[in-house]
């Protein structure tokens, strides 16, 4: 795995947060604080490990823009080979689930 492409993906993280802040007035600090503590990476394997559907991904839906978000965002290249199939499932399912077509 390269240290640079995990890199660009704790960035894309951070954006995740902040878009949703600024174009949703969504303030999903828990999801900011586990980016900083765990890094965008493993912030991303421990909510996917989650068996339940990321507040953030309901409140995402709710205002119509699941395309920012986590799941949306490691579905695409390059950084869906950071993550196992299994990941990848759990992404797209939760996205499905709430009838997103984007990825």
């Amino acid at each position: 795995m390269s240290k640079d492409l995990e890199t660009a993906f704790h960035q894309e993280m951070l954006n995740v947060y902040h878009r949703a802040k600024k174009e949703c007035r969504y303030n999903a600090i828990r999801f900011l604080e586990m980016v900083t503590d765990h890094g965008g990476l493993a912030a991303a394997k421990l909510l996917l490990a989650s068996k339940h559907h990321p507040e953030g991904l309901t409140r995402l839906w709710e205002e119509g823009r699941l395309d920012i978000s986590m799941e949306a965002l490691l579905l695409k290249e390059p950084w869906c080979s950071l993550f196992s199939e299994e990941e990848l499932r759990v992404a797209r399912k939760r996205l499905d689930d709430l009838g997103y077509k984007g990825a």
